[in-house]
């Protein structure tokens, strides 16, 4: 599935907000100091955040709105120290339970920003569970609204 056919299925079935323009994308950038990867700016210029399955503030999943995002230690720690994070993690989805999807600038791989799960209990430490922004929408959209990298499924007997 294309990041056109991922972004079209939020426009269906989801809850995003109105795009962002060129110009809040580059104040953006401009703002934090590295640019938005290929399948970021592609959401970002279709939908300046929003909610999967649910709205507000019901959802599981915000997309954090360009405005939104923050270093992840500053969001989940409450200070911009290096003793409370690493400064290349920034937050990116809100779980609504005190946990974030992170992305990490300093770890980009083929263009991409890999994404990680940040439990609020054990920050800085943090678990890889999508290598780009695309792949992680892809498991999201079919995750029946619960957080795809926790195994929850019943044992098969």
């Amino acid at each position: 599935m294309s990041m056109d056919s991922l972004l079209a299925e939020i426009s269906q079935l989801h809850f995003p907000r109105p795009p962002a323009t060129p110009t809040q994308v580059a104040a953006f950038e401009a703002r934090m100091g590295w640019m938005l990867d290929p399948d970021l700016r592609a959401f970002y210029l279709h939908s300046d955040g929003g909610s999967l399955f649910r709205p507000m503030p019901d959802a599981n999943y915000c997309i954090l709105s360009l405005e939104e995002i923050e270093r992840a230690r500053v969001a989940i720690r409450g200070r911009d120290e290096d003793s409370a994070g690493p400064a290349s993690q920034y937050t990116l989805v809100d779980m609504q339970d005190t946990n974030y999807v992170v992305l990490d600038v300093a770890q980009r791989s083929e263009g991409r920003y890999p994404l990680f799960d940040a439990f609020h209990e054990i920050f800085p430490e943090t678990k890889l569970i999508a290598s780009s922004f695309e792949e992680f929408l892809k498991k999201a959209l079919r995750s029946g609204n619960r957080s795809f990298w926790l195994n929850r499924s019943p044992t098969e007997g």
